[in-house]
């Protein structure tokens, strides 16, 4: 069995878990949690690195609150949480809060769409898109 290394949406702590066993509903070693929940994970400095690094990839939402476009994407990306879940996990990282993370990656127009895979940025798109273009763009970068 292929062992996966996956950050816990609660703790953030790193968790090995077989890849055979993800839709078993696994949980997290230490905080005892689920380590899936259907629900897009909203992401911070301290907390970004351990998720972007695990095995699994990170599909991040890079958004604000003022803007309309990303208040129209939100439903489409809480309900594809639910779908691409165990074989990725979603994030949301709120621009105005986390102006610096928004920097490291070079955001420069919301919402961006971004998946990381080990660590490194694998895709990228800007702008809200439905759920059908959505889900397919992520299936076609992630094999």
């Amino acid at each position: 069995m292929t062992q996966m290394i996956i950050a816990c949406p609660h703790c953030h702590r790193k968790n090995r878990v077989d890849e055979a066993r993800l839709t078993e509903g696994p949980v997290c070693g230490v905080c005892k949690k689920t380590l899936f929940t259907g629900q897009p994970l909203p992401l911070g400095a301290s907390t970004f690195n351990a998720h972007a690094s695990s095995d699994l990839p990170l599909i991040v939402d890079f958004w604000a609150p003022w803007c309309g476009p990303c208040r129209q994407f939100a439903p489409v990306f809480e309900k594809a949480a639910d779908t691409l879940e165990p074989h990725a996990r979603l994030a949301k990282v709120n621009t105005e809060d986390e102006q610096a993370l928004a920097a490291r990656f070079g955001i420069r127009s919301i919402p961006t769409l971004l998946i990381m895979q080990r660590g490194k940025e694998v895709a990228r798109v800007a702008g809200a898109m439905p759920a059908g273009q959505f889900t397919q763009w992520v299936k076609q970068q992630l094999g």
